[in-house]
């Protein structure tokens, strides 16, 4: 299997495209984007009064929350579409050559 976190050529295969740090960036930023909008509704129904409660400082504060998490994340790993992404950039870019 290709390691997609690093930026090299395809061993072996001459002219062969190339994991940028900018297709891997692009990637993780779209599945972060992705896990965002499906962590938004564990938390659409949440209350913010209450012992701890941020009030509606929290409820203005929650998407920034939210978009941390997500990008947490996939620093942490994530889900493996930031892996699918990239390997579907590389075919794309397979096929433009």
């Amino acid at each position: 299997m290709i390691d997609l976190s690093i930026t090299a050529a395809l061993p072996g295969v001459p002219g062969a495209p190339q994991v940028t740090a900018r297709m891997r960036e692009t990637a993780e930023q779209f599945e972060a984007s992705f896990l965002s909008q499906m962590l938004k509704p564990m938390f659409e129904g949440l209350k913010t009064d209450g012992l701890g409660g941020g009030g509606e400082a929290e409820g203005q504060w929650r998407s920034f929350m939210i978009d941390a998490m997500a990008k947490q994340t996939v620093k942490a790993g994530g889900i493996g579409l930031a892996d699918q992404v990239v390997a579907q950039m590389l075919k794309m870019q397979e096929q433009g050559q």
